[in-house]
C-alpha cells in the first residue's frame, strides 16, 4: 500500500536470484551484477566494504546483509560496536608515488532510520575503530584477497576521544604510537579480549 511506508529490510542474496520482466526470466541475474559492480577490490569505494566484510568474516558475524545507513559498521558481542576504516598505498589509477595513508575520525551526527532523523548529538558512534590498511606496495603482485598483505589496528574510541578528540583524521604515524599492527588471524582474539577486559570495568 502507498502509506505503508516504513522501513525495507533487505534479505540476503545467494547470487541466482534472476531478473525479470513480471516473472518473464531475462538472461541474466544477480551474480552477473556483483561481478559487474564489485570486481574492482581496489577501488576506494568497494575497498572500505571489502575492508567490513573482512573483519565480520574475521569476527564470525558475517551471517547478515551489510547495513549501509547505520551509525557504526559491526556490532560483536551484544553490544560491542565497530567502525571499521580502510586504506592502501597502490590505487587503480596511474600514480606518481604511493598514496600517504590518513584514516577519517570524523564525529558524526546518528541518522535514525526509524524516524528519519539526525540526532543533535556529534560523536565518534563506535566504540572501538578497527583501521584496515592494504599495505602491499607493488602494483604487479598486489591481490586484496590475500590476507598476507593486509594489517589492522585496533582502537578504542575512548583512547581517540581523549588523544584525538578535535581530529577528524588520523595519519599512520599517529595512529602507530597508539596501537600496534594485528594480523587477520589474530583480529578476533584481539576483539574477545576487549571485550571481556569491557565486561570486567562494567
Amino acid at each position: 500500500m502507498a502509506d505503508d511506508l516504513g522501513i525495507l529490510l533487505p534479505t540476503r542474496k545467494i547470487g541466482d536470484e534472476k531478473f525479470h520482466i513480471n516473472g518473464e526470466p531475462i538472461g541474466f541475474d544477480v551474480l552477473s551484477f556483483w561481478q559487474w559492480s564489485a570486481s574492482d577490490l581496489v577501488s576506494n569505494a568497494t575497498r572500505g566494504r571489502l575492508a567490513e566484510f573482512l573483519v565480520a568474516q574475521a569476527l564470525g558475524i558475517a551471517m547478515n546483509v551489510r547495513d549501509e545507513w547505520r551509525a557504526y559498521d559491526l556490532e560483536y558481542a551484544a553490544d560491542l560496536r565497530i567502525e571499521v576504516k580502510s586504506a592502501a598505498y597502490l590505487q587503480g589509477w596511474s600514480q606518481r608515488k604511493l598514496s600517504d595513508i590518513n584514516f577519517s575520525i570524523s564525529k558524526t551526527r546518528k541518522w535514525e532510520a526509524e524516524t528519519n532523523r539526525l540526532s543533535s548529538e556529534v560523536k565518534r558512534q563506535a566504540d572501538i575503530y578497527i583501521f584496515a590498511l592494504l599495505f602491499h606496495k607493488d602494483k604487479i603482485t598486489l591481490e586484496p584477497l590475500n590476507l598476507g598483505q593486509w594489517e589492522f589496528y585496533v582502537l578504542s574510541t575512548s583512547i581517540l576521544n581523549e588523544r584525538k578528540s578535535g581530529q577528524k583524521s588520523i595519519s599512520l604515524k599517529s595512529l602507530q604510537e597508539l596501537a600496534s599492527p594485528v594480523r587477520y588471524d589474530e583480529l578476533k582474539q584481539v576483539m574477545e579480549n576487549l571485550a571481556k577486559n569491557r565486561e570486567v570495568d562494567a
